[in-house]
């Protein structure tokens, strides 16, 4: 077995794996190994990684090997080592969601974007530790343990994608796919100081992922940087006749060059907002009016509603997504210790699901049940088209907006596990663009009390392509 810790292989980008290979600087399988000796050495102190797919990797590292030994052309992507969040199915392979009911599921077929990354080449290195059914802000409601922070493992890495953002910032991969369905991963990406993109809901299949809220969730990755970002966006986006969701490929907006207008929303740099994130984030919008963009205030005057949309809109549509796990069909079931259909249920999910599920299913219901149906779940989805309109209305005068993505840096494990309110606030910059649709991507801009501050870009719908461009010229600043 091939063994290297070879310091020409740390934390290379795509291009760079790309290089490597064409130019046999290394082979495929070499630095597929290199990977999974990190992981097995590195990961028991961070816990990104629920399952390790050493075999299948290897295997798929040595078809690319093959490919290059007979001088045949390789795609940009092929021979690239990747993690996977553990709700996104790959055949095969043990999909958890980061949950006891699901310990022993395995993956009967590929999600859409799997097939994509197969198609291109991608070589995968195992699932990666998240909130149980992507439910939490820090990846401490897992099953399976919290995961840690690469920067500071004193530390929470963000959630739910908190895994698959350690795995990139501890290079045990050079990239990893994650789920966003309020700001899971932007948050974790910006904790762990790493690049994470939001695409516009639609613009990504979201076949073959666990849905958790399926108005709001959205495939995207998480990456070293901008660059990466969109090449991997590039190979998963598009139609998908299994998500009707999905918008084709000319949807997509080409980028233009007028001058750059940003806007800076009021609501968002206010009470609540760290001191030190607030002046990264302030320095970052002086860079890019020092490189020729115009810098404008805007107001996004229903910002102040939209955690609580979110907050009622999700747990009603997990409440009826997390039916399927009955105990009946798959996943954890207690029919021998079961008397009747109704025990099979209740215990089944009771033992299965974590406190933090339990909890959005219940308020969930609540809010979905006859007499409050009108109350809340009506009255939010009125409020999320005002949330919607405001941004629509601020893409009138301004291309971009920039906003922190998240309050704070991360904080200690264990500090506010117990506080779900406090957990839920920290989600108050990223789960907008969820409620709006709009995409959203999150670079790193600094550090504040020595961890890493996330910078926040949010662009029209279907302009990916713009914000993606915009971060890989601040990148440069």
């Amino acid at each position: 077995m091939i063994r290297c810790f070879d310091d020409s292989m740390k934390n290379l980008t795509i291009k760079q794996v790309h290089g490597g290979l064409v130019k046999k600087k290394f082979t495929c399988e070499k630095l597929t190994q290199y990977y999974l000796d990190k992981i097995k050495k590195e990961d028991k102190k961070i816990n990104s990684v629920i399952t390790v797919t050493a075999d299948l990797a290897l295997e798929q590292a040595k078809f690319v090997d093959r490919k290059i030994a007979m001088d045949e052309e390789i795609g940009l992507l092929e021979g690239v080592p990747c993690l996977i969040k553990d709700n996104i199915l790959l055949a095969g392979v043990p999909a958890t969601a980061g949950s006891k009911i699901l310990e022993n599921y395995i993956a009967a077929y590929d999600a859409t974007v799997i097939k994509k990354l197969k198609e291109a080449g991608v070589i995968f290195l195992g699932k990666t530790n998240m909130d149980e059914f992507a439910m939490g802000s820090t990846t401490e409601t897992s099953y399976f343990g919290p995961t840690h922070n690469p920067r500071d493992i004193k530390r929470v890495p963000g959630g739910s994608s908190g895994g698959s953002a350690a795995g990139v910032a501890a290079d045990f991969c050079v990239f990893a796919l994650g789920s966003d369905t309020g700001g899971s991963i932007r948050q974790p990406a910006s904790f762990c100081g790493v690049t994470g993109l939001k695409p516009t809901y639609g613009a990504v299949s979201r076949y073959g992922l666990m849905a958790m809220a399926s108005s709001l969730d959205q495939i995207g990755p998480i990456t070293k940087c901008a660059e990466d970002a969109e090449i991997v966006f590039d190979a998963i986006r598009g139609q998908d006749d299994k998500d009707s969701t999905t918008v084709p490929n000319s949807r997509f907006q080409i980028p233009d060059s007028k001058k750059i207008r940003i806007g800076l929303p009021k609501e968002c740099f206010g009470e609540g907002l760290d001191g030190e994130v607030h002046a990264r984030i302030r320095e970052a919008a002086m860079k890019l009016a020092e490189a020729g963009a115009e810098i404008k205030e805007i107001s996004l005057p229903h910002t102040d509603y939209a955690l609580a949309v979110y907050y009622i809109l999700m747990p009603a549509e997990v409440s009826a997504n997390l039916a399927r796990y009955d105990g009946q069909r798959y996943g954890l079931s207690v029919r021998d210790r079961a008397v009747n259909l109704f025990e099979i249920y209740a215990k089944s999910r009771g033992e299965g699901f974590g406190n933090e599920v339990r909890r959005r299913i219940m308020l969930g219901c609540y809010v979905l049940s006859h007499g409050y149906y009108d109350a809340y779940y009506k009255k939010a989805m009125q409020v999320r088209s005002l949330v919607k309109r405001d941004f629509d209305k601020a893409f009138l005068d301004v291309d971009f907006i920039l906003t922190p993505t998240a309050p704070m840096v991360a904080w200690k494990l264990g500090a506010i596990v117990d506080d779900p309110l406090t957990m839920y606030l920290s989600d108050i910059y990223t789960v907008s663009a969820n409620v709006a649709g709009i995409p959203g991507i999150s670079v790193p801009c600094g550090e504040a009390h020595k961890m890493p501050v996330g910078l926040q870009i949010l662009g029209r719908p279907f302009e990916e392509k713009n914000i993606l461009n915009l971060a890989k010229e601040f990148e440069k600043l």
